[in-house]
């Protein structure tokens, strides 16, 4: 059984003109097909061939001899979950259960954009900026590189990529003009309302996670 590439679950032009087709071509069919392929490659015939995305991510954090397996089955997991963070015309008014939430937790849904933003713009380097559910509360954190919620045991609820081939086709070097485009016109506020109701899910989002006959 190998990992395989998920397909976008719109069409690469239908998030335009906040991100274009271009940038989904290479972003998602070049650089996320890479970690993939890479993933692929280096788990074949070891003990972690057969075994879920999450278990190898978990097992191989922290591990230097797996660094390399990690780093790829970390992005793979991160850009498979940033695919379904988005859809076509999003933005707009937050569902009311997660609304809630966000205003329980972060002070006001004000605040945890302009956190949420702020975070991404904080990371240095490459990364991604995330709205998680760790004790029972949500916060807005970020990781660098490959790094994720997963070993942390934490639910992811959103994400964002601020790796530069997220955006710099579409806004150069302007990384708050993208994560604040983000949040107004591309997230999709519905699915991160599911993600928090869905207890059962532990963050895993299984449609994206796929496997297939090699």
């Amino acid at each position: 059984m190998a990992f395989k590439l998920p397909d976008l679950p719109y069409a690469k032009d239908a998030l335009a003109p906040h991100m274009s087709a271009e940038t989904l071509e290479f972003h998602h069919g070049k650089h996320h097909k890479a970690y993939v392929d890479k993933l692929n490659e280096l788990i074949a015939g070891t003990e972690f061939e057969g075994m879920s995305l999450e278990d190898i991510i978990v097992k191989t954090h922290g591990v230097k001899k797996h660094q390399k397996i990690f780093n790829n089955a970390g992005q793979h997991w991160n850009h498979s979950q940033f695919w379904t963070a988005m859809k076509p015309k999003g933005g707009g008014r937050i569902p009311a259960s997660l609304e809630k939430r966000i205003i329980a937790d972060l002070g006001s849904v004000e605040e945890f954009k302009k956190s949420f933003t702020q975070e991404g713009v904080d990371q240095f380097g490459s990364g991604w900026v995330w709205l998680v559910e760790a004790d029972g509360k949500l916060q807005v954190t970020k990781t660098a590189n490959a790094e994720n919620p997963l070993p942390e045991g934490q639910r992811m609820i959103l994400i964002c990529d601020v790796w530069e081939h997220a955006y710099y086709i579409d806004y150069r070097n302007e990384r708050p003009k993208f994560l604040k485009t983000f949040i107004e016109s591309l997230v999709d506020w519905d699915a991160a309302a599911a993600r928090l109701e869905d207890k059962s899910s532990d963050a895993k989002s299984k449609k994206s996670q796929s496997r297939s006959a090699a």
